[in-house]
């Protein structure tokens, strides 16, 4: 494409001197190679390992069977890889990441279906300890492993939950190794195919389904079915929970067990927090006995409950226990209850009788 206007305009400068487009063809070839070497800097860095050692550049897309091994490069001398997550978690030895002198390798021995996923890289610049990612030097591409006997990307649950925001799409993660495979989705009570409309459900052969305004209707229990030439399969079940919760920073109350307490009583406070299902809270607490290292004992639980209106909500709390309660003891018991959207302080005061 890049080429085109070059060979377009050969035509309005006829040979009238053969000299002059010996001349001319030189020029536009330099700014032809540097317009193209400029446009595809980002797809040159990530190509894959051929036989014979011939590389290819890697498409948006690539398909391989299970059983497949797969090397692939990024061109520079400070190159940094995502791929799947779980090969991280269960530090799969069938993959091997280095660093050489001109290009990172990824090698991906003997592929299964669950390697189905995104596999990129980038250059790191660095000055000194701090590094940033060169947005202009990327790479990138979404590899499906196929396997006749898991049309579905395996997952290490069997039953995922899926929070239904009003502000923000939702997706039901059943994602296919083969790309051509066909597939529907369903609720399990009532029995029936959902739709995908393509506008408010569509399905995304990279993500699976997504619903991108969830309401309190798409709550339930739903499954995915593939067909590829062969017996349908059908994926994990997916529980959807409808949650409503302001976002912002955490939702915290305290309480203590008395405000007055004896000498040698057992005294808790109580820090709770009310919220997203999916959002961590973490708690930290300022205490009387704290700089005398009086020990306490700090418990952290969350649980999921229904409130009753359709809506699921997650309650945090963090226990604070001071046994034998003294008179060092006596004074202001300060919780600090942090997420992703900022930190909020509450208070309470119990004095010694």
């Amino acid at each position: 494409v890049i080429g085109q206007p070059t060979k377009s305009k050969r035509p309005k400068e006829p040979g009238e001197n053969k000299i002059k487009p010996v001349n001319k063809k030189v020029k536009p070839k330099m700014k032809e190679r540097e317009s193209a070497d400029s446009s595809l800097k980002s797809q040159s860095i990530l190509t894959q390992v051929m036989d014979k050692g011939r590389f290819q550049k890697l498409a948006a897309t690539l398909s391989l069977s299970a059983g497949q091994s797969i090397e692939l490069r990024c061109k520079g001398n400070n190159v940094s890889w995502n791929y799947p997550s779980y090969l991280d978690t269960f530090k799969d030895s069938r993959l091997s990441i280095k660093q050489l002198d001109r290009y990172g390798q990824l090698i991906l021995a003997n592929a299964t279906a669950a390697d189905t996923g995104e596999y990129s890289c980038w250059l790191q610049l660095c000055n000194g300890n701090k590094c940033r990612k060169d947005e202009t030097r990327t790479g990138s591409t979404y590899i499906f492993f196929s396997d006749k006997e898991e049309l579905f990307v395996p997952t290490p649950s069997y039953f995922e939950i899926v929070y239904l925001n009003p502000d923000k799409p939702a997706v039901i993660p059943c994602r296919v190794t083969t790309p051509s495979a066909k597939v529907t989705l369903h609720r399990e009570f009532p029995a029936e195919e959902i739709e995908a409309d393509g506008t408010d459900i569509i399905y995304d052969v990279k993500k699976g389904f997504v619903y991108q305004h969830p309401t309190s209707d798409h709550k339930g229990i739903v499954y995915c079915k593939a067909e590829s030439q062969g017996a349908p399969q059908i994926s994990i079940k997916y529980h959807l929970l409808y949650v409503e919760v302001p976002k912002g920073p955490p939702s915290a109350t305290i309480a203590a067990s008395s405000s007055r307490a004896e000498a040698s009583d057992g005294v808790r406070v109580i820090c709770t927090v009310l919220g997203e299902p999916d959002v961590d809270v973490n708690f930290r607490w300022q205490y009387p006995g704290q700089e005398s290292k009086r020990p306490v004992i700090i418990q952290n639980f969350w649980r999921l409950i229904n409130r009753g209106t359709g809506q699921t909500t997650r309650i945090s709390k963090s226990v604070l226990l001071v046994e034998d309660f003294e008179a060092g003891d006596a004074g202001n018991y300060i919780c600090m209850a942090q997420n992703l959207h900022g930190e909020t302080t509450v208070a309470t005061k119990v004095e010694l009788n």
